[in-house]
């Protein structure tokens, strides 16, 4: 479908991509990883056509369309978020508006009129090409994909305007999933997704159509959707055949066999090399001597990928606080006529591991915020316990930073008496060295920003850490090292995110906020899921119970009917997958001739250029065939996706 071939980039002396190529097929998932910096969105960018290239090429079908959800910078038309959001299906718009026009003009016009049998015609095709594109099914879809991603069926005529960015990162995601592109690029789509969205996401994504290129931090996402990952590193794209826990493994193994390799190659070339030193004047073994350093200059010597550097650190031993870390009580927060919490009552103590979850505007971070003293309330008590010492780090953190200050002079101010020598060397862990610590805040990037929001928090000898959104912009090595060192905190902890595989091994009992209540789960968070997964199970069966009540349909009789429609569907999906597979070698085919034609000798040939041309034309009518048995495959598979119950 795509293919990238032998491409190079360079930021002055940083290497990008050094002769890079991949092929991208037209149902595969693949997760691009890498550190920050090693080029993932530039690579998007480039197959968007919106990076240039210093060198080779990017070719791909003719009928490949691109959507692309950037990790932030996206905009509205401040319409009404439904009206908003059906905006992806602008084609069936503009045919409801000609039909209303049509329609319209018709009333106005007699039946002996010319113009009359000439708009019924129109009004005919376009009506055809309407169920062509199922219209009928348009508000169902939007209001499915909407609600999937978190919103509320009073949010649908909301102007897009009124949104946090967070939620216009979920509109923009929203109309690119309805917009079906042969190809969907997605650079961080998580980020700003609780965990509800994110599994709806997962879920819809397993049964996309299209292809997958997908960046992301979150290991559990990777894992669960795709099939194969490329790896950027140091300017080089290394293929895998599986998701980032056998890609994990995988380039340990890689890694290890040419070590070895090399070690190998490196006893040899010094057997080699003391072989000549020790007989380079001696005459009866003149020969051999010059054979083996010509043997010797012509060793492709093995040569080991220099590990990038990861960030590694530990927090200072925390002093010890009283066993009541903190009391909540009646605690009610408003904005404005807005009722965020609303008489919460819990406790923490000594040693407490909490992830804090729900849906977005539940009023996570506004609780981390209260909690640390950052936000005011209506009524009730926050109340710390003996000798506790919190430290805060907000989900927006970096956006606080001084732009004028220093990486150096943020985390001086930061240390703790008698610490200040110390901040050199943690910023180094932090991947700031030599002059990078001179750097003004302004020019570093989103991720830097992050790290250096964080040393702040691994600099204090805080015994409770209250952290919302913690690995926002942290690779997947950094996010890591993070973990192994919040693993082995003495303190008391508090986090609010969504990263499950991040969060896994953390926390021992999950908070659930939702509108005006919580809910404890007590267990990590895998239990939490699966509690989640029971609850929505048996809410299923409860209206399933109903349909059937009403329909007379089993769940087992539905189950087995589904499954044999879906079984029915299988040899089509397969005629689709190699008919795109044929249509994209026939077009390389017919695009090769078409740049031999642009050759002016290519007509002087005689019956080379009458053979060439003969085969261009069955190339062609083989090509309008097989999009022929595509649509064929395509309506069936459509017709019977309607049967299933």
């Amino acid at each position: 479908m795509i293919e990238l071939r032998d491409i190079s980039l360079r930021y002055g002396p940083k290497v990008i991509f050094d002769c890079i190529g991949a092929v991208i097929g037209a149902r595969d998932r693949i997760g691009l990883v890498g550190s920050n910096g090693t080029g993932k969105t530039t690579l998007l960018k480039a197959l968007l056509g919106k990076a240039e290239i210093d060198a080779g090429q990017i070719e791909s079908a003719k009928y490949v369309t691109l959507g692309y959800l950037p990790q932030d910078g996206v905009s509205t038309l401040n319409l009404p978020l439904f009206q908003e959001v059906e905006e992806a299906f602008q084609s069936v718009i503009s045919i409801r508006n000609r039909l209303e026009d049509a329609n319209t003009k018709l009333g106005a016009l007699l039946p002996e009129d010319e113009e009359y049998h000439e708009l019924l015609e129109l009004i005919g095709g376009w009506e055809h090409e309407l169920e062509a594109h199922e219209a009928h099914k348009l508000q169902s879809r939007v209001e499915a994909v909407l609600l999937g991603l978190g919103f509320q069926m009073s949010d649908m005529d909301r102007p897009t305007g009124e949104f946090s960015g967070g939620w216009k990162m979920r509109i923009a995601l929203a109309k690119l999933l309805l917009k079906t592109p042969s190809l969907l690029l997605l650079d961080e789509p998580t980020n700003h997704l609780d965990i509800e969205s994110l599994r709806w996401l997962e879920n819809y994504l397993k049964s996309y159509e299209g292809a997958l290129l997908l960046v992301s931090h979150d290991r559990a996402f990777l894992d669960s959707l795709c099939t194969r990952t490329f790896a950027l590193s140091m300017g080089r794209l290394d293929a895998y055949a599986g998701n980032y826990s056998f890609f994990d493994r995988e380039s340990k193994v890689r890694r290890e066999l040419l070590q070895k390799a090399q070690a190998n190659q490196q006893r040899k070339i010094e057997k080699t090399q003391r072989f000549i030193e020790r007989f380079r004047y001696k005459n009866t073994k003149a020969k051999q001597v010059q054979s083996r350093i010509k043997a010797l200059e012509k060793v492709d010597r093995i040569e080991l990928e220099d590990t990038e550097k990861e960030i590694s650190f530990s927090f200072l031993p925390p002093p010890l606080s009283g066993q009541k870390v903190l009391e909540v009580e009646g605690l009610h927060k408003n904005y404005g006529d807005l009722k965020v919490l609303s008489g919460i009552d819990f406790s923490m103590d000594r040693g407490d591991r909490i992830a804090v979850v729900g849906v977005n505007g539940a009023g996570k971070s506004t609780l981390a915020r209260i909690i640390a003293g950052e936000e005011p309330y209506q009524s009730g008590s926050v109340r710390l316990g003996h000798n506790v010492s919190p430290a805060y780090f907000a989900q927006h953190q970096a956006e606080t930073l001084d732009d004028e200050e220093t990486a150096l002079s943020v985390v001086e101010r930061a240390s703790p008496s008698g610490q200040v020598d110390r901040a050199r060397t943690v910023l180094g862990t932090f991947l700031f060295e030599g002059d990078d610590v001179f750097k003004q805040v302004k020019v570093l990037s989103g991720g830097e920003r992050n790290r250096l929001a964080l040393t702040k928090i691994l600099l204090s000898r805080a015994n409770f850490l209250i952290l919302d959104e913690p690995t926002n912009h942290l690779d997947i090595q950094s996010k890591d090292h993070l973990q192994a060192a919040l693993a082995d905190y003495s303190g008391t902890l508090l986090v609010v995110a969504h990263d499950r595989d991040f969060l896994e091994p953390l926390v021992t009992k999950v908070l659930e906020i939702s509108r005006n209540s919580i809910r404890w789960y007590y267990g990590n968070l895998s239990h939490y899921v699966a509690k989640k997964e029971e609850e929505a199970l048996s809410a299923q069966e409860n209206v399933s119970a109903a349909v059937e009540d009403s329909v007379g349909v089993s769940s087992k009789e539905r189950r087995q009917h589904n499954v044999k429609i879906r079984n029915q569907m299988k040899p089509f999906r397969k005629i689709l997958e190699e008919c795109e597979a044929r249509i994209a070698r026939l077009e390389e085919k017919i695009s090769s001739v078409e740049q031999e034609m642009k050759d002016p000798d290519f007509f002087k040939r005689g019956e080379e250029t009458q053979q060439s041309m003969s085969e261009y034309d069955s190339t062609k009518r083989k090509l309008e065939r097989l999009f022929e048995d595509w649509e064929k495959a395509m309506e069936k598979i459509t017709s019977l996706k309607e049967e299933l119950i």
